[in-house]
């Protein structure tokens, strides 16, 4: 979804007149970030999504997009480069569960003196992330379909008689 594409969809919920109040702007900004940019022969302005985008590239600075997400309280995991060679399901479905297992034992050892201290609570997150990251790996994958060991399996046992 474009950035002006997403402000449209904002404005269907959130008015016009009350941004441009609240941010001290013209009602004509307002609406021009929801247009195309002039580049794409439509009217619209440079939006405040496009500027972050623009800072982010010419930055590299993922804490940017960190920032952005906690003030949404959320919390920003870049997703994972996903390679296009064939992946063995079974390994990359245990590499999940091990990263599971790994954040539940970082969270036991945190609780065992029913505290969690700031490292502690740090290790955690450290560990969720991880966890985050892996899991949204294995789905692309299966998005992608690069899972070809599973489709030449099958592929194989339904040539076979009986298969």
């Amino acid at each position: 979804m474009q950035s002006h594409e997403m402000l449209k969809e904002v404005l269907k919920k959130t008015s016009a007149k009350q941004i441009s109040a609240d941010m001290g702007l013209s009602l004509s900004l307002i609406y021009k970030w929801a247009e195309p940019p002039q580049d794409e022969t439509g009217s619209g302005a440079n939006n405040p999504l496009d500027r972050i985008e623009q800072l982010l590239k010419i930055t590299n600075d993922a804490r940017i997009a960190q920032w952005v997400c906690e003030r949404s309280g959320g919390f920003f995991i870049p997703n994972p480069k996903v390679k296009p060679q064939a992946y063995d399901l079974i390994p990359t479905t245990n590499s999940i569960v091990q990263e599971f297992a790994d954040m539940l034992g970082v969270i036991a050892v945190a609780a065992a003196d029913s505290e969690i201290n700031k490292t502690e609570a740090k290790n955690i997150r450290a560990r969720w992330e991880d966890l985050k990251s892996v899991t949204e790996g294995f789905v692309r994958h299966c998005e992608q379909g690069n899972f070809g060991a599973i489709h030449a399996h099958a592929a194989a046992r339904n040539e076979k008689p009986g298969g």
